[in-house]
């Protein structure tokens, strides 16, 4: 009898102990601009939280929407946009919503590049800086946030439709890093947060803010748990919010 009640016990203890283990997990959907400054972060939390079991999963905030209207247990969602988060709250998948960040859109070209600056307004000589046969990088603009920036931006100044043939399409704004690093593009759309994480690129202009809409990220809890709640809190705290500023973010 008594081994059998320490066997009971013993399972009682490991259930418990699983249960524990699985609280702590948090599943972060966050658009693709976050994932340096979210690893930083994470690993700060992990400093006073080493049982915490934090996992990201990056990538264009539209894909990442589709993916929880589909049914991804995500817990935290940091959308690069405010309509990719608008698009959750209209399905009852997210509600109350924050606006955490802010950010800015530049014009990169390779390090190897001649272009040094360029002023960016509707005056702008783009055959001289991007001649026929060369491309410019973008996150996609019929559904990446980076990229409906970029649309958006360049249609008000009135060189959307001239520049169209000359983009590539990108599946995030990573990507569209990557393309300009690698001198598979000429020239690039991203945030200047992107820009300012690579080696291999340099800032050559910077969009006219009135030119499109001010770029917010606002974040949401999906889900109601002790784990989430204090990592969702933490990343408001004054340590999360220097690293986000460290890098480029504009914090509210």
């Amino acid at each position: 009898m008594k081994k059998f009640a320490g066997i009971i016990f013993a399972v009682s203890a490991l259930l418990m102990s699983l249960n524990a283990s699985s609280a702590e997990k948090v599943l972060v959907f966050a658009a693709a601009s976050l994932t340096n400054a979210m690893q930083d972060i994470n690993t700060l939390y992990k400093t006073n939280h080493q049982d915490s079991d934090i996992t990201f999963s990056f990538a264009s905030s539209s894909v990442l929407a589709r993916q929880i209207e589909q049914g991804a247990p995500a817990d935290i969602f940091m959308s690069a946009d405010q309509t990719w988060m608008n698009y959750l709250i209209e399905r009852h998948l997210a509600k109350d919503k924050e606006t955490l960040l802010k950010n800015s859109l530049v014009l990169i070209a390779p390090n190897t590049s001649k272009l040094d600056h360029v002023t960016i307004n509707g005056q702008t000589n783009w055959k001289a800086i991007l001649p026929d046969g060369e491309r410019m990088a973008v996150g996609d603009p019929d559904h990446v946030p980076a990229g409906l920036y970029a649309k958006e931006s360049l249609t008000n100044l009135g060189i959307f439709k001239q520049l169209e043939p000359q983009l590539a399409p990108a599946s995030n704004v990573r990507d569209a890093l990557m393309l300009v690093e690698r001198g598979e593009a000429a020239l690039g759309i991203v945030y200047s947060t992107d820009a300012k994480i690579s080696k291999k690129v340099k800032i050559i202009g910077e969009f006219p803010a009135d030119s499109f809409t001010a770029i917010e990220y606002p974040i949401a809890r999906l889900t109601n748990n002790t784990a989430t709640d204090d990592f969702y809190q933490f990343l408001t705290t004054p340590p999360a919010l220097a690293i986000f500023e460290k890098y480029g973010f504009v914090t509210q």
